[in-house]
């Protein structure tokens, strides 16, 4: 099962702790893994690979094998290296990869700023990997990345807050009830404005310690 492009459309007007929150606290990957600008955002469906720690051989073929409008959501075993640079970033934008979401380092993190690929990584490294014929990689597979299972097709969401994952098959719902969750923030808003405290709009209790104190 694979999100629409339209689906993708709506999601990307939603923040990723909107979505988060609306999913039932669901799909937040490792908060390690950000952008490298505060205004990089991404939203589409999830194409898996696993890369072999301080390898990214698995990582060229998968630019071959994703279809466009895919998000790249690598797995590795090892964060200390640079699997991606701007060589790739240029073959994927070709291809027309959407993006790149990796559990380890990246480089050639500016370059790939000013080419408006958005990567979203545990950090920029520059340690160089190798390309091992025999390593232990897969495309296309599910991936888990800290207690997330990303499967093929799954509707990936990130900005600067981080990355989140929602199941193709509640990717909708979710993404509606975000949508009805940023209505309803809009008139806390107003509230807000208007004089009103946060302790009246949520209805929240007093800390007893608080309570004894007063």
């Amino acid at each position: 099962m694979s999100v629409s492009d339209a689906l993708v459309a709506r999601s990307a007007a939603r923040s990723t702790a909107t979505l988060h929150e609306a999913g039932g606290r669901i799909g937040a990957l490792p908060p390690a893994i950000k952008p490298h600008a505060a205004n990089v955002t991404l939203a589409g469906r999830a194409y898996p690979v696993m890369s072999p720690g301080g390898d990214n051989l698995w990582l060229h073929h998968a630019i071959y094998h994703a279809a466009p409008g895919d998000i790249l959501v690598v797995a590795t075993g090892d964060h200390g290296f640079g699997y991606w640079g701007e060589v790739m970033a240029v073959a994927a934008q070709a291809r027309g990869i959407a993006g790149l979401v990796i559990d380890g380092g990246v480089r050639d993190s500016q370059p790939m700023l000013a080419l408006g690929f958005p990567v979203f990584s545990t950090a920029a490294c520059i340690q160089g990997t190798g390309k091992d014929l025999a390593g232990a990689g897969t495309l296309g597979a599910p991936v888990t990345i800290g207690d997330v299972c990303i499967h093929p097709g799954d509707l990936i969401v990130a900005d600067a807050d981080g990355v989140v994952v929602l199941p193709a098959d509640r990717a909708e719902a979710i993404v509606a009830l975000g949508e009805e969750r940023d209505a309803a923030e809009q008139e806390i808003f107003a509230r807000l404005r208007a004089g009103g405290s946060t302790i009246e709009v949520y209805g929240l209790g007093t800390p007893h310690r608080l309570e004894s104190e007063t």
